[in-house]
């Protein structure tokens, strides 16, 4: 007589339950949650910086051509941190050439013969300082070789003190610190491994064990 078989066991669990895991995207929030941190904490340690922006204007001498003015606005945009070493900038500034050449960037237009000097400092009167001493420096070195050029180097805006930090504030690095973490979180989940299912199609699942010989019936002969 056969005796009631009952459901066996799925092999090698030896009985208890199995552990949840983490869900597959875990690394995505984490990611996220890391770079808002990271970034949060540079927008705060970070020392804010200023920045103050001069422009100079170059105008055509007596009888000469309006189309030098805006060549020679292109060159001296180029060599302008040269020229205010070469002169007194760094001097009417009260900093280091090293400082002056670092902190100092210059933007000219193609359509028009100006040059925006822009100068960024820890200190917003540094910033003004440096980028004022720049611009005067230009004019005193045009105004010297105005017999060779034939152009003027005239000063247009005085910059002014800046009353807010050029630097992002902590709320935005957060946000960029944010968008690069999800974005590496995203890269680590294309780059995972996937995980096969026990129960997925390429395996077979668990067949209960064939019944005893006395179950099946027999022909007599």
């Amino acid at each position: 007589m056969s005796q009631a078989l009952g459901p066996r066991q799925p092999h090698g669990t030896g009985g208890r339950p199995r552990a949840r895991s983490l869900p597959r995207w875990w690394p995505l929030p984490v990611c996220a949650l890391l770079g808002v941190t990271a970034g949060g904490v540079y927008g705060l340690v970070k020392t804010p910086e200023y920045s103050a922006t001069s422009y100079v204007v170059v105008t055509p001498a007596q009888k000469a051509d309006p189309s030098v003015a805006l060549g020679f606005a292109q060159a001296y945009g180029r060599v302008a941190t040269e020229v205010a070493l070469i002169g007194d900038a760094q001097v009417w500034a009260g900093v280091s050439a090293a400082t002056l050449r670092d902190s100092v960037q210059t933007a000219t237009s193609p359509d028009a013969p100006m040059i925006a000097i822009t100068a960024t400092s820890e200190r917003a009167t540094n910033a003004a300082g440096i980028a004022n001493a720049v611009a005067r420096a230009l004019s005193v070195n045009g105004t010297h070789n105005q017999a060779q050029t034939g152009v003027r180097v005239v000063q247009f805006s005085r910059a002014a003190k800046p009353l807010a930090p050029s630097s992002p504030p902590a709320s935005l690095t957060a946000l960029v610190g944010g968008c690069a973490g999800g974005l590496l979180g995203g890269l680590a989940l294309l780059t995972r491994p996937r995980r096969r299912d026990d129960t997925g199609p390429g395996l077979m699942a668990s067949v209960p064990g064939p019944a005893g010989a006395a179950c099946v019936p027999q022909e007599v002969g």
